[in-house]
């Protein structure tokens, strides 16, 4: 059905959010219309390999949008483990101080530490958090978030579902830009592999990386035998297109959202102004009222600044949300190689379109393996002959190789002017003179329509001339100079005396200091006041007291607890001695497989729980929450979730029913413990904390905070993701992806239509028993998720008897079960962060 584009009535236009990285797309974003830019100084952001800000900058930064009447907000959106906590506070203070529109949170502690300290600077929740449901906005709001990032994988109708459910909270949504391959908060690939973690805003993108899928049967342990490939559509199996709803804009601006946020703080300041402007000019279009229809020129300038190929993303449930056969920028085609000369160094080109290469432009030559292709800076525009243009190249190139225009000096020519073209703020200034001394009073009229007045009397005192006094007109010229500052002298009204004299100089430094004074005025009607300053200052320096510890370590047998999905596996862990059974089973639950699990809990003394996927979106709840009462009647008094929406979910439905987190709230420090406490029994730490950091959580161990457990064997979860690269493995057998390396993970398709892709390492934390022991953990877990029910019974034994050694101390039963675990374990063991902190 084709989209209308008729005209409609005028509506209340979404905020225009951009990204800013740097100074130079700070400028570019508000110069381009922006009514708001989220950014980062160079600490507890998400994208630390960004330009970002320094304290100075960031200063800055805030009070020229200030000046040009945008917003900012600050990304604080990185987890934060107990010893950065006093830290993070200082900052939050600061850029409360300096007058920070929102800062934007993943850390569930960070912001409560927030409400605390700052409860008057918005709070807004990044997508980092995963929140993906109606109770997790819900939980948001009363929380004190003033807005949410939803997850980018919902559709707009569940987005509208969401906002008639829910009051008293703003909703973004992301409309253009880079796509995350898994659910955002939810990836530790990057981590797993390379030690970069994206929680910590240094993901090194392994998702933009080439892999194989292979597929296999499965042995007594679950490991693969005799892999074999599956075809597939590309070798970047992981690799998304890039995100553009410009085409349906009207449709996603008359939806219930507050903001519309451009990806991209990464990107050039070329990018920002491009995009940014293009999506201005339609949204004031679409929302005057005005016939709108999506322009062939927009998409193809918002092509050239950056695309991976577009898609209108899962929020209007497009079909193809990957681009599988490279995973870099595809400009726009140009043509194709027709000969080379190896003399001149040049490739002939038969162009396409109507687009010819002039120079500053860059080309890409490309080839069937996207590393091998050649790129180059076009000098000199080439003559059109035929069709055909000559460009030099700085390696051979082959015929009928495709080339791409993927930098365009037009682009960087219309930023310049779009950077030109901002408009000075217009001053009308009135000047009287006491006793010789200027003194100055305006207004200035701001670009939302305020106004902010402006006094200053002059550090000058004109004395009478002694032969060629000022005239009116010499003293207004010199006041009138605004060159080289945002503003412009409207109006100008002299009661002058006459008869005086000052060189032009001082008349200059009047004037400058004067309109300094203007910018002060502007910044500090967007800071809180004196007292709002002390008063933060005074709960900052009581918050950062109340992190102080007793630092004592409660030893503390652990239990042992199992993840698995059949109950064949859940049979053999409790026979061998699991305490706790987490059960997910592939398909749909049903009361019939619960209850059966339940029964075999029942006969080995094991407490069953009912594990729910990472994400669990509306259809899931709608079936799962009605299961509840009759579960827990059952004897299943436990559900472990991910997020927490799904704990109120829980709560509100089956108020007696226990609840565990599972890793994928990302646990990092104590303040995160005392906020999960009022609804979590126990919790699973981050797998990402190193053993010191996971010590000072421990020491936090009391009534205030839920019991802790730590994954200590298995192929960590390290994605969750909507995509599919392979509908789920027949018969039970292996799937997986290989990367060049030949390192292979394992997937894994649920019933909700999710693929979870875990580590290609083994976690293995046996040897560690003595240490996590002495810590005071209460639970250590083994993740037995497709590995059958052999390793599930074995590997569980082996725990059993690995917690009895670390209690007595006897490291060589220790060194043995390390050696068994290595036998039944998939790729090789590791350690992990436990022993190997992250970097940054």
């Amino acid at each position: 059905m084709p989209h209308d584009h008729s005209r409609a009535d005028p509506i209340v236009s979404p905020e225009l959010l951009a990204p800013a990285g740097s100074p130079e797309a700070l400028a570019a974003a508000l110069a381009a219309g922006a009514d708001a830019v989220y950014l980062a100084g160079r600490r507890f952001g998400a994208r630390q390999y960004a330009a970002n800000f320094s304290d100075d900058e960031l200063r800055s930064a805030i009070d020229y949008a200030h000046l040009q009447g945008a917003r900012v907000y600050i990304t604080v959106n990185t987890l934060i483990s107990d010893a950065e906590l006093p830290d993070v506070i200082r900052y939050l203070l600061w850029l409360y101080e300096i007058g920070a529109d929102a800062i934007l949170v993943q850390d569930i502690g960070v912001a409560a530490l927030a409400r605390e300290v700052i409860p008057d600077l918005p709070l807004h929740a990044s997508t980092q958090m995963t929140i993906h449901n109606r109770e997790g906005v819900a939980r948001a709001a009363r929380e004190g978030f003033s807005r949410v990032v939803l997850a980018r994988e919902l559709t707009l109708p569940e987005i509208e579902d969401i906002a008639a459910g829910v009051s008293g909270i703003g909703i973004e949504v992301f409309v253009h830009g880079a796509l995350c391959y898994c659910y955002s908060g939810q990836c530790l690939l990057s981590s797993m592999i390379g030690n970069r973690s994206g929680n910590r805003g240094m993901c090194a993108q392994p998702c933009r990386k080439p892999y194989r899928l292979v597929i296999a049967e499965k042995d007594e342990y679950g490991r693969p035998e005799a892999l074999q490939t599956v075809p597939a559509e590309g070798p970047y199996l992981l690799s998304t297109r890039d995100l553009a709803i410009y085409p349906y804009l009207d449709r996603i601006a008359r939806a219930p959202v507050a903001s519309l946020k451009i990806e991209g703080r990464m990107r050039s300041a070329e990018y920002v102004a491009t995009v940014v402007g293009i999506y201005r000019r339609a949204l004031d279009t679409i929302a005057a009222g005005e016939a709108w229809t999506p322009s062939g020129e927009d998409m193809r300038d918002l092509a050239l600044a950056f695309n991976r190929e577009f898609t209108e993303g899962y929020i209007l449930s497009a079909p193809d949300i990957m681009a599988r056969d490279r995973p870099g920028n595809r400009g726009i085609p140009l043509g194709s190689v027709v000969s080379y000369s190896p003399q001149r160094r040049e490739a002939t080109v038969r162009l396409t379109g109507e687009v010819v290469p002039r120079s500053g432009d860059g080309l890409a030559f490309c080839t069937d393996d996207p590393d091998r292709d050649v790129g180059t800076i076009v000098h000199g525009t080439p003559a059109l002959r035929r069709g055909m243009v000559r460009v030099r190249v700085p390696a051979p190139v082959d015929r009928g190789m495709r080339v791409l225009l993927t930098k365009s000096a037009d682009l960087e020519e219309q930023t310049r002017e779009i950077l030109e073209g901002l408009q000075p703020l217009p001053i009308d200034l009135a000047v009287t003179w006491d006793d010789g001394v200027p003194c100055f009073e305006g207004t200035l009229f701001g670009r939302n329509g305020e106004r902010f007045q402006a006094a200053y009397r002059a550090d000058l005192r004109m004395e009478p001339a002694r032969s060629r006094p000022l005239s009116a007109e010499d003293i207004a010229g010199q006041l009138t100079r605004t060159g080289g500052t945002p503003f412009i002298i409207r109006r100008l009204d002299l009661d002058y005396p006459g008869g005086l004299f000052a060189p032009p100089g001082a008349l200059n430094r009047a004037r400058r200091a004067f309109l300094g004074r203007v910018e002060e005025t502007i910044a500090a009607a967007w800071r809180p006041g004196p007292d709002a300053v002390r008063e933060a200052r005074d709960r900052a320096e009581a918050a950062i007291a109340g992190l102080t510890h007793p630092g004592r370590v409660m030893e503390q047998v652990p239990s042992v607890s199992v993840y698995t999905d059949t109950p064949e596996g859940v049979e053999a862990a409790t026979r061998a001695g699991a305490r706790t059974i987490y059960f997910e089973p592939v398909d749909p639950m049903t009361p019939t497989l619960l209850e059966e699990v339940a029964a075999l809990c029942r006969a080995g003394s094991t407490e069953p729980v009912w594990k729910w996927p990472s994400i669990t979106r509306r259809a899931f709840l709608d079936a799962a929450i009605p299961l509840l009462p009759s579960l827990h009647d059952a004897d299943i008094h436990g559900v472990m979730v991910s997020g927490l929406g799904a704990a109120d979910a829980v709560r509100k439905a089956e108020p007696r029913m226990e609840l565990f987190g599972a890793a994928g709230l990302n646990v990092w420090n104590r303040r995160t413990l005392r906020e999960l406490a009022p609804l979590f029994l126990r919790c699973t730490v981050s797998p990402e904390l190193p053993a010191a950091d996971l010590t000072r959580l421990a020491e936090s161990r009391g009534g205030d905070v839920p019991l802790l457990e730590v994954l200590v064997q298995g192929t960590i979860e390290a994605m969750v993701t909507e995509d599919r690269p392979a509908a789920a493995a027949p018969g039970n057998r292996f799937l997986g992806l290989q990367d060049r390396r030949g390192r292979i993970f394992p997937l894994r398709c649920d019933g909700e239509s999710l693929t979870y892709i875990a580590n290609a390492v083994e976690t293995c934390l046996i040897d560690h028993l003595p240490r996590i022991v002495g810590m005071g953990i209460d639970a250590v877990v083994i993740d037995a998720r497709g590995r059958g029910p052999r390793y599930a019974g074995e590997m569980t034994r082996l725990y059993v008897d690995g917690v009895a050694a670390a209690c007595r101390g006897d490291q060589g039963t220790l060194s043995a079960l390390k050696d068994a675990v290595k036998k039944r374990a998939f790729g090789g063991i590791t350690g992990g962060h436990f022993v190997r902190r992250l970097a940054g």
